[in-house]
């Protein structure tokens, strides 16, 4: 057997009676297309159910499948401690999951579980889907930090070993949409938050799941999006097969996108390898903007795939524009691959003789020595997007109504710390913000009496 029906379904604890209390049928179409998708999945007899969540084990660089043989919960946290359900995990499956996802080279496992209580991403979908079946073991995902191409192929890993175990198996893939759609909403609104519910659900209704790889990182984040790994990995398990996909119902009353979708996988279809078609369609972007980068973003380029290559420093080129050699000035380089940050290191001021020597030494650093990852491979070289940012001469504020989040930059200082954020950044909206991240960048309290400057940069791409 193989994956023989597949369910995208939100996970808002108010659906429940008991916690909403009446405030749940504002959203009665999510709840009548819930008991529709409840009783296909009856009908459809599952002797496993796949569920994915972005609430349970989250972590930056792995998959958590969760371990043991079962679990309970409940949702006391939501006001109902009455509501008590308990699951028994499929092990065999999972440990075949876990095999398929080692000779991938995806970082997965069952490790790292410090509460194993039914987070509420999962407790919601079985609210309903128990009510009319629960002759089921469950396997629960939750989602990670990496890349939406890794969340897609871990999926496909998924599905091969559900295709080995020859049992039947239905995929629920929990997540909200965008948290962001209305003022008066839990999370207020951003522009971005209308958009991305209006072409993911667009997504959702036509099958095509590589609109869901298309999604950029900056994006999904302004528009506080909850479950898009969750449909990924769903969509990998669906991976090179044509689907009769529907559309139940789309709403957003309280500021929170919640959709359901159901997909009946069909015939082999070759032209649905939505990865490589991605990875196609990166290449070229990629190969563009290399062709387009100025001096500045070719020398850091360079400079770090001779490093990563060879480890060795290159010497200043000859040929470089004549700023490059006579001027100095503070820099940071960022690099970015599959749209999320991949390394930024920089110098508020110069410590080199000139900008070039500024860009090869900070280069280097950004690609091998930010804490925050692991040094860059080979393999990533070819992937990677870069920019540079000139620093120009900071000077003191005393206020951060001086500040403009796109024109410039802040520095905090306070007794030898020191924290920095570059302007024109995705996800700041305003000074405060700016300064809020610049201190916990320096670790200095926003209590304490620390002093601020600006200055602007410029940006080369």
């Amino acid at each position: 057997m193989a994956l023989i029906g597949a369910f995208i379904v939100p996970h808002p604890p108010l659906i429940v009676p008991e916690i909403g209390k009446g405030e749940e049928r504002k959203i009665q179409k999510t709840i009548d297309a819930y008991h529709d998708i409840a009783g296909r999945v009856a009908r459809l007899h599952p002797e496993t159910i796949i569920l994915t969540t972005p609430h349970s084990i989250l972590y930056g660089d792995y998959l958590h499948i969760s371990p043991g043989n079962g679990a309970e919960g409940n949702f006391k946290s939501f006001g109902a401690p009455q509501i008590r359900m308990e699951v028994r995990y499929d092990e065999e499956l999972s440990k075949s999951i876990l095999r398929q996802a080692g000779e991938a080279g995806i970082s997965a496992g069952f490790l790292g579980e410090r509460n194993r209580s039914l987070d509420h991403g999962t407790m919601v979908p079985l609210y309903f889907i128990n009510q009319q079946y629960s002759s089921y073991r469950l396997i629960r995902i939750s989602i990670s930090g990496m890349s939406s191409l890794i969340h897609y192929r871990f999926g496909k890993c998924i599905a091969k070993a559900v295709a080995e175990s020859g049992k039947s198996v239905v995929w629920i893939a929990s997540g909200d949409l965008s948290h962001k759609l209305k003022e008066d909403g839990p999370y207020g609104l951003s522009p971005e938050g209308p958009v991305f519910d209006r072409k993911i659900t667009e997504a959702m209704a036509s099958g095509d799941f590589g609109q869901f790889l298309r999604f950029d990182e900056d994006f999904c984040e302004a528009s506080a999006e909850c479950g898009l790994r969750s449909f990924l990995m769903m969509s990998g398990a669906l991976d090179g097969l044509a689907v009769r996909s529907e559309l139940l119902s789309y709403e957003g009353p309280f500021g929170v996108g919640y959709g359901i979708a159901a997909y009946v996988p069909l015939e082999a279809d070759e032209n649905r390898h939505f990865d490589i078609l991605f990875e196609q369609e990166e290449t070229k972007r990629i190969s563009e903007i290399q062709h387009q980068e100025d001096p500045f973003v070719r020398l850091a380029r360079k400079t770090l795939e001779t490093f990563v290559k060879t480890r060795n420093r290159i010497s200043r080129p000859e040929g470089l524009p004549e700023e490059m050699i006579q001027n100095k000035a503070g820099v940071f380089v960022s690099l970015k691959m599959d749209g999320k940050l991949r390394g930024c290191i920089g110098t508020i001021s110069p410590t080199s003789p000139c900008i070039a020597d500024e860009i090869i030494r900070n280069a280097i650093h950004s690609g091998t020595e930010d804490p925050r990852f692991e040094p860059v491979t080979e393999k990533e070289l070819s992937r990677l997007v870069y920019s540079v940012d000139v620093l120009g001469e900071a000077e003191p504020i005393s206020s951060r109504t001086e500040l403009d989040v796109q024109r410039f930059g802040v520095i905090v200082r306070y007794k030898g710390r020191c924290g920095l954020l570059l302007p024109n950044l995705e996800g700041i909206d305003s000074p405060a913000e700016q300064i809020k991240i610049a201190l916990q960048k320096g670790g200095i309290n926003e209590t304490d009496p620390y002093k601020m400057e600006r200055f602007e940069v410029v940006r080369h791409h």
